[in-house]
């Protein structure tokens, strides 16, 4: 016989399949499936916490804002970051609460928010970051914000009863199609400072009083009284069937403002944007269309400015 061996004489044994490990081998080659995104581990959130934290402290790029939807003309507004809530605090914007985020690093801007906001009885609150995200839209808060309730806006009428009620002669400021709050702002404080009665604004497609002009007017927002009108030709029209002149602020006018034989008059002094003047109806209703003198290398001025020396203007006229 090949291959040696002694027969044994009995029929040689089928080999069958041997005793095994019931299949768990094979199991152990599939795997524990597909790998989870991050944001299902368990480490996802304390790590993207610490990540926003470093970034609005150091004051890193503006996330996109999630969409917005339009707010109520009644809804408070917010300001977040640490100096904008520094500035209105010490500019004594109206404020309704402070709100300040959990565990956070303090330093001197958020020691003295709070310290202001404890002084003039401001509610502080502590919140979660999250909800300092949904308050302020997404912005870059760096876990401060402030809340600014809704301005009291005043009918148009009611500027030319403040004039009356003080024995003067009406100046009111209408701006039309100033959409920078910070020019809202700043027309404000000239218009404090010369002696002006009211502002008046659209209430479309224009600059209201928010966080930026409270800021930028330095608190004469607190004592000159902004009117709203839905349409600013039909309100200007009733300032004129009123006894009001009507002079438009404009760098195509013709007549300069010093030349003006209405200074002294009861007035309301329109001023348009800086890059498209004042709109075709709003024109209209002008009685002069006035410009302010200067230097050909200068083309035209910021609203705010040019409000200031109109109004400068007007009030040099009125002391004469």
């Amino acid at each position: 016989m090949a291959a040696g061996g002694r027969a044994s004489g009995r029929p040689a044994k089928k080999k069958g399949p041997s005793k095994g490990a019931g299949g768990q081998g094979r199991r152990s080659l599939e795997g524990r499936g597909a790998t989870p995104p991050a944001e299902m581990r368990h480490w996802y959130k304390d790590k993207a916490r610490a990540e926003r934290i470093t970034r609005e402290e150091q004051g890193g790029a503006r996330r996109p804002a999630p969409t917005r939807q339009r707010r109520s003309e009644d809804a408070p507004e917010y300001i977040g970051g640490r100096n904008p809530v520094l500035e209105a605090l010490t500019a004594g914007v109206p404020s309704s609460a402070l709100y300040v985020a959990q565990r956070i690093d303090n330093d001197d801007r958020v020691r003295d928010s709070i310290r202001i906001a404890a002084e003039h009885g401001i509610a502080l609150l502590e919140v979660s970051r999250d909800k300092l995200d949904r308050l302020t839209e997404g912005a870059v808060h760096q876990g401060i914000a402030l809340q600014i309730p809704a301005y009291d806006y005043a009918h148009p009428s009611d500027l030319v009863e403040i004039a009356h009620d003080a024995a003067e002669v009406p100046l009111i400021v209408a701006l039309d199609s100033v959409t920078d709050p910070r020019n809202l702002g700043a027309i404000a404080r000239s218009a404090t400072a010369f002696g002006a009665h009211g502002l008046l604004i659209p209430s479309r497609r224009s600059a209201g009083v928010t966080g930026g002009a409270w800021k930028t007017s330095a608190g004469t927002l607190a004592t000159m009284r902004v009117a709203r009108a839905s349409n600013l030709t039909a309100a200007l029209r009733e300032y004129r069937d009123a006894g009001l002149f009507v002079i438009g602020l404009d760098g195509a006018g013709e007549t300069d403002i010093g030349d003006v034989d209405l200074l002294t008059e009861p007035l309301v002094v329109v001023v348009g944007s800086e890059g498209k003047g004042l709109s075709r109806l709003v024109r209209e209703q002008c009685d002069v269309v006035t410009r302010i003198p200067m230097q050909a290398a200068a083309e035209s001025l910021n609203a705010g400015v040019a409000a200031g020396v109109a109004l400068y203007e007007v009030a040099r006229h009125r002391r004469l």
